[in-house]
């Protein structure tokens, strides 16, 4: 129900002019919002299924439609084939296909002849269905030279695909059974931003397997089966997410080469403090750091930068105020908006006397 008003409120919205640019947030996409851009002209919607009779558009569009397909008149680059228990992508897809929309299905193998007639491809949309690395044709993709966002989500390939199209913004392939990368998978993706590949079958990244990646600024790697983080990541990463990986520790470089690093989430990993090297979150950049559903019995270092952290569901006794400030004066405190401690082993009456000096922006604490 809350999906569908969702939906409503969207379609309203793209009716004023004042909203440029739309937020859709559907957990079916990867968890990561989708922003929708009014001025390039990208529809508002991802599906129309119980929104409208598609009998009402074929009636009034006088453009060609696949059958098992719906055309919008209102997004007349968009093509409307998801949920309709297809086993194959629909044959003859209009030329003017900018859209595509095939989420929901059966379909298990991506065909280049089927996707020959478009060349001005953006979004193709192919989550929730049963495509496999084998049946997937590597012209398939290579030829969509103007494919910019490609969503397989929860589908049955192991391997990254291959040769896929330079121009590629964002590439999300969560929960699949990808236990490798392919060398040269990423070679000529440097506009690549959003790389999502969380709940896979994932080990290790070897050196050169992400090689490419210049622009790379979120990469999802959470729900893997890392036993250490991995090295030879991209440099340009700003939110690298870890979550519910089992790993067995972290050294003080486990970080060192992502300058750029803002938000780290590392909660339920099975991290204890005598794994955690005292200074391996003392980095300037770091903005949010999530550490929660561990087994860490002490607060560890954090730069005074640092605007969020989350600790709850641990282990931790006592609080040190020096985990938050080296020194306390003037000039010398923690920038600490939200601190989460919940569900740990300590109460408020244990908080020192000096916290207050140290903590003098905390808007909320959780105990």
């Amino acid at each position: 129900m809350a999906l569908l008003f969702l939906g409503m409120l969207l379609v309203l919205l793209s009716g004023f002019d004042t909203a440029q640019t739309l937020v859709v947030t559907d957990m079916d996409y990867g968890g990561i919002p989708l922003w929708i851009n009014r001025l390039l002209g990208e529809p508002s919607v991802l599906t129309l299924q119980g929104r409208v009779d598609p009998g009402w558009f074929r009636a009034k569009n006088p453009q060609p439609c696949p059958e098992q397909c719906d055309c919008p008149i209102q997004w007349p680059t968009s093509l409307y084939c998801d949920h309709r228990d297809l086993k194959n992508i629909p044959e003859g897809l209009p030329d003017r296909t900018q859209y595509l929309f095939l989420q929901g299905n059966n379909i298990s193998s991506l065909s280049s002849s089927l996707l020959a007639n478009i060349t001005g491809l953006r979004w193709l949309i192919i989550d929730n269905n049963q495509l496999q690395s084998d049946k997937l044709e590597r012209a398939s993709l290579q030829n969509q030279t103007q494919l910019r966002y490609l969503f397989a989500n929860r589908n049955q390939l192991t391997s990254v695909p291959s040769a896929l199209p330079a121009g590629l913004r964002q590439l999300r392939l969560a929960h699949n059974r990808i236990s490798s990368i392919d060398p040269g998978a990423f070679q000529n993706l440097n506009n690549l931003t959003v790389l999502l590949l969380q709940g896979n079958r994932l080990q290790i990244i070897a050196e050169g397997d992400l090689k490419g990646l210049a622009s790379l600024y979120l990469l999802d790697l959470s729900g893997n089966s890392f036993s250490a983080v991995p090295r030879h990541l991209p440099p340009s990463v700003q939110q690298l997410y870890l979550s519910n990986n089992s790993l067995s520790g972290l050294d003080e470089d486990s970080f060192v080469d992502l300058l750029s690093l803002k938000y780290l989430r590392l909660s339920h990993c099975r991290l204890q403090s005598l794994d955690v090297h005292p200074q391996v979150f003392n980095f300037s950049s770091l903005v949010e750091l999530d550490l929660a559903y561990n087994t860490l019995t002490s607060i560890p270092t954090v730069p005074t930068t640092l605007e969020y952290l989350y600790l709850e569901a641990n282990y931790i006794q006592d609080f040190n105020v020096t985990s938050f400030c080296r020194d306390v004066g003037p000039l010398s405190y923690s920038r600490m908006k939200i601190l989460r401690l919940d569900g740990n082993k300590m109460t408020y009456h244990q908080l020192p006397p000096d916290w207050v000096y140290c903590l003098r922006v905390l808007q909320k604490i959780y105990i």
